[in-house]
């Protein structure tokens, strides 16, 4: 066999359309939905990581925070002051003070006081714990007292005041967060006092990113032919960014076997291929998929630009005892490529680390400043920046260009045939913020 020659396809497979017959695409509200489903389904056999406490900034917790103690553990003392045992006035004890981080060294017996600090454990028989500022000290003037310390409380003495008793903010236990909730330093401080040393979080999602086509340049300018190589340098950092652990970039020329060894003996739970997912003489992605047993969950996706993309299941079904990987198939044009990463690589990726609601991307409503064309069937997805609470779409906005989405700081989603000045539309943050600088001036890339 010609190495160059697409892999064989046995007809009636998902990678086959028979001739004339066109992919039948799916919905983009769909296609993401459908790519959701597959991170979760992913997601389900996977063990989560115990990181600690410093390092677990920012992302999720994978199970439930259940506190490991009572807090606090120990009746606790809320302020400065004493600890006093019954009705005062109170005969202050001068045998030692009780300290945060010390067991009580004096107890008080009925009628006595004893110096306490703010978060040392209450001593046994205490009633209440009377604040500095709301007591005064003075000498005993009876027989009885001659020589004594007396401490007489200022304003009415209420049983258990300022004391913190034991299981007051939770009992040994209790969810104090469910999974889900996104570790900020908050809940670090929450975490440390309830017992944590570290925090179960998702292990970050493994992908390796397959760079296709013998037209590609790594450096240099376009000659003969040839032109550099975009998607290369941007698939890293924009998967880094969604929280992917990116195991390699590898570029590989329009070479069936060569893509079929990459893309079966990749370990990653998510191969990333840019290119050859239409049906040209060097399309290798659909054969490929085919002789590996894949199992094809979107095959093209009604959305301008990327409409070629695909989603495949690799290896075991969810259900088996195998791991479950997938491959994103991005169309070779950048901004296509870029497309098809907010469509099936970011919802993915989100339900697989279990880092979102369960929908990826959350659109936000943005009201867009001038009419957008649409596609007469299709979604399109178009670079814009938020000006004065609306959306200002980007000219830039072809398949092949970047320079609309360097400068944006989400794509806009519009509906088949179009969207009119003020209309609401949905729009999807980038995983990182526009560079004030590099916004264009009025006029200088937009519609």
């Amino acid at each position: 066999m010609n190495l160059k020659d697409p892999l064989p396809v046995a007809p009636g497979t998902a990678a086959d359309t028979g001739a004339g017959q066109p992919h039948r695409a799916t919905a983009w509200p769909e296609a993401r939905a459908v790519a959701v489903r597959a991170g979760a389904d992913a997601r389900a056999g996977r063990a989560p990581l115990g990181v600690p406490l410093g390092q677990a900034l920012g992302q999720v917790l994978a199970e439930p925070l259940l506190a490991l103690t009572d807090l606090p553990p120990f009746d606790t003392s809320a302020m400065d002051g004493w600890a006093v045992a019954g009705p005062g006035p109170w005969a202050v004890r001068e045998d030692g003070a009780v300290l945060a981080g010390h067991a009580p060294a004096a107890v008080p017996a009925a009628g006595e006081a004893v110096r306490i600090a703010t978060g040392a454990p209450v001593p046994a028989g205490t009633t209440a714990v009377v604040r500095t500022e709301h007591a005064r000290t003075e000498q005993g003037g009876t027989a009885a007292a001659s020589g004594a310390t007396l401490l007489r409380a200022l304003r009415e003495v209420v049983p258990g005041q300022d004391i913190r008793p034991r299981g007051q903010e939770c009992r040994s236990g209790d969810e104090l967060l469910p999974r889900g909730t996104r570790v900020t330093p908050a809940v670090l401080g929450l975490a440390a006092a309830a017992g944590y040393d570290e925090l179960p979080v998702p292990s970050r999602p493994r992908v390796e990113i397959l760079v296709l086509g013998d037209e590609l340049l790594t450096a240099g300018l376009p000659h003969d032919g040839l032109i550099r190589d975009a998607l290369g340098p941007m698939l890293g950092p924009w998967l880094t960014a969604l929280g992917a652990d990116v195991l390699a970039t590898r570029r590989i020329g329009d070479d069936a076997e060569e893509l079929y060894a990459a893309v079966t003996g990749s370990g990653a739970d998510l191969v990333v291929t840019t290119g050859g997912t239409a049906a040209g003489p060097v399309d290798h992605v659909h054969g490929v998929l085919d002789r590996a047993g894949a199992t094809l969950l979107v095959d093209g996706v009604k959305v301008r630009p990327g409409h070629p993309m695909l989603l495949a299941r690799l290896g075991a079904e969810p259900t088996g005892t195998g791991p479950v990987r997938h491959l994103v198939g991005l169309p070779g044009n950048p901004l296509a490529a870029a497309s098809g990463l907010l469509t099936l690589a970011e919802p993915l990726l989100t339900a697989l680390a279990g880092s979102g609601s369960g929908s990826g991307n959350e659109a936000a409503l943005v009201p867009v400043q001038d009419e957008v064309h649409g596609h007469p069937h299709d979604t399109r997805l178009v670079p814009v920046v938020r000006r004065g609470g609306r959306a200002v779409p980007l000219r830039y906005n072809g398949p092949a260009m970047l320079r609309g989405i360097a400068a944006a700081d989400g794509l806009a989603v519009v509906p088949p045939g179009g969207a009119r000045p003020g209309q609401e539309l949905d729009v999807l943050d980038l995983p990182w913020p526009a560079a004030e600088g590099a916004v264009p001036a009025q006029g200088a890339c937009f519609t």
